[in-house]
């Protein structure tokens, strides 16, 4: 893969935040170009590629929410990123910016640390994507002609998903570990339950993973709060299962298809008190069920900003405790009669 300098289009009206975005990321190597309106941002778009274009709610001339979906519903745009800046008086929005297909927002006045970081993230996820498909061609190209074996393509990919979680935890408090760990913890679970096969648990294994990608849009600031959240902040965290669905709900990888699902699902609770959907019991799928106990014993286990970390003791009382209710009653007896396995993962 050819490498090329990334490509930013600034679109604002305000003259003062153009030369403030380009400040800000004048240490970076991206390519700028710059439009004061809807229709000059069209205009370079049709001569241009851009991977990621910086828009400001705050268009005179087009709607952004409609350049938006303007921009996404041109086959030769779909690649190209979104993000929004808004002011902090405008998050009602918030919801609406996601459906027209943008990627993330940034509050106004922008903080350098956060727009650099939801910038690379961004990048990193498009050249994550880009190396995927990549390898899906090179797969086809091979079969076809010289029938290498997939295997090597298939771990390259699977690597990638790995990498790809990883950088999306490196932006919350969360360490890499606890995306290996929750990733043992849901084979674990799944291995031992009747009704799934070991090549499907190592699939959870891979798409759990994941399960946290939609945090990619949430404000770090918000993500790494020590204090009580607002529930104002809280509905923004709980969208990060929303926001997922949003970015893998289309794929045609099995991977993919199973971390949908997971990163959906994984917040739901067995008495239907979860989110997003309030689904209850069987009707949260068994790879979010299984990954929703696993995420909670990590997270319970292990300090954060906001909390100290339990003792392995309370947090097995915790699950126990809330089987029926939280939890699928059936992994927490296969979490109960397999715990020395769950607490070697942990001490490893």
């Amino acid at each position: 893969m050819i490498q090329h300098q990334y490509k930013i289009l600034i679109v604002s009206s305000a003259v003062d935040e153009v030369h403030k975005a380009e400040t800000l990321l004048k240490e970076s190597d991206y390519g700028f170009s710059y439009a004061t309106t809807g229709r000059e941002a069209f205009d370079l778009l049709e001569d241009n590629h851009f991977d990621l274009i910086l828009l400001d709610s705050s268009l005179t001339d087009i709607d952004a929410l409609n350049t938006t979906r303007l921009i996404k519903n041109e086959l030769r745009y779909s690649e190209t990123s979104v993000i929004f800046l808004i002011d902090k008086s405008n998050v009602d929005i918030v919801e609406q910016i996601y459906l027209a297909g943008a990627t993330d927002y940034i509050l106004k006045p922008c903080n350098a640390g956060e727009l650099i970081t939801k910038i690379n993230t961004c990048l990193e996820f498009k050249k994550a994507n880009a190396l995927l498909r990549y390898h899906n061609i090179d797969t086809k190209v091979d079969h076809d002609s010289i029938s290498r074996p997939l295997s090597e393509l298939e771990n390259a990919q699977k690597e990638m998903i790995f990498i790809l979680a990883e950088l999306i935890e490196s932006i919350s408090d969360e360490t890499n570990t606890h995306i290996r760990r929750v990733a043992e913890y849901s084979r674990l679970l799944a291995l031992h339950h009747h009704s799934i096969s070991p090549e499907e648990a190592q699939l959870i294994y891979h798409a759990s993973t994941m399960h946290d990608i939609g945090k990619i849009a949430i404000p770090e600031e918000i993500l790494n709060k020590e204090t009580l959240l607002s529930e104002e902040e809280f509905d923004l965290i709980k969208s990060h299962t929303t926001i997922a669905h949003e970015f893998l709900q289309n794929s045609e990888q099995k991977i993919l298809r199973i971390a949908d699902i997971i990163a959906y699902e994984h917040h739901e609770q067995w008495d239907g008190e979860g989110y997003p959907r309030g689904l209850e019991a069987e009707e949260i799928h068994l790879y979010g069920r299984i990954v929703a106990l696993a995420d909670v014993f990590d997270a319970l286990t292990h300090k954060r900003a906001y909390k100290d970390a339990w003792s392995i003791e309370a947090a097995v009382k915790y699950i126990i405790e809330n089987s029926g209710t939280q939890f699928d009653p059936y992994l927490v007896e296969i979490f109960q009669k397999h715990i020395d396995e769950f607490l070697l993962i942990s001490d490893n």
